[in-house]
């Protein structure tokens, strides 16, 4: 079967860190785009991290620029999301999503949009305690 699965979250206290698996089994290609996504209670989901399996070019948020690292076996079609320095308003659910068409037109544009991905995982928890 298809299916993006998600490891590695947990509670943790501020400042500790946390790595976060993906792996993308049962699909008729390689991803050409993996990417991390997060969701907090009572708000949108939004983009963490992507990555080009290509040439592994990383597009980060702002607010996790420095402490998140986004990195990938392409051997095993997995993603990974380094966190060190968490902080409270870190903690969500985070979603793994991935794309596998390289010619989708305006995606590079769009790929820290939550609606530019078709792909998802079920999410793992991560819980930052201050």
């Amino acid at each position: 079967a298809q299916a993006l699965v998600e490891s590695g979250g947990g509670s943790v206290q501020a400042g500790g860190s946390l790595r976060l698996a993906c792996v993308a089994s049962g699909y008729y290609q390689a991803p050409i785009y993996m990417g991390w996504f997060r969701q907090a209670p009572g708000k949108e989901r939004e983009g963490v991290a992507v990555i080009s399996t290509s040439d592994g070019t990383a597009t980060y948020v702002d607010t996790v620029k420095g402490r998140f690292t986004i990195s990938q076996d392409n051997a095993e079609n997995t993603v990974y999301l380094e966190m060190n320095s968490l902080r409270p308003e870190d903690t969500a659910m985070y979603y793994c999503a991935a794309e596998f068409r390289s010619s989708r037109p305006g995606f590079k544009n769009r790929m820290m949009s939550p609606g530019a991905w078709n792909y998802w995982g079920q999410g793992t928890q991560v819980t930052v305690a201050s």
